[in-house]
């Protein structure tokens, strides 16, 4: 994740420009306050670029939302499920991939339904969940 004022969300693609996925795992997104708990439990300050997730969000919770769909600002996307977090986290910190395990703390994958350019500060919101 390289942080940008900016990004166009395609459908059926996901972000534009970033690395290719499957038609499941379009986007990546994590939660700010989530990757800050981390850091806080560690007494470290990583930046959250070294998850390499697609979006990081504030202010909406994650976890349990498989089939839910997130608005940010005028786009959709459809989440997928949880996003489980690899070894390469433990690389970032000793320890770290086994304390985002729990509750989808690795963040979530999604589909783009609707695309359309997000913005630094977009609201972010859930559809109603009619499941």
């Amino acid at each position: 994740m390289d942080a940008v004022g900016e990004a166009t969300l395609v459908v059926d693609k996901g972000v534009d420009g970033s690395v290719g996925r499957s038609r499941r795992r379009q986007i990546t997104l994590l939660e700010r306050e989530r990757w800050d708990d981390f850091m806080a439990a560690f007494g470290a300050r990583v930046d959250p670029s070294a998850r390499r997730a697609n979006v990081l969000l504030s202010g909406i919770t994650l976890p349990h939302t498989r089939g839910r769909v997130l608005r940010i600002g005028d786009t959709r996307v459809q989440i997928g499920g949880e996003l489980t977090p690899c070894e390469r986290m433990d690389e970032v910190l000793p320890g770290l991939q086994a304390m985002m395990r729990p509750n989808w703390g690795g963040g979530v994958f999604g589909a783009v339904l609707h695309g359309g350019v997000i913005r630094v500060g977009d609201a972010v919101e859930w559809e109603p969940d009619t499941r």
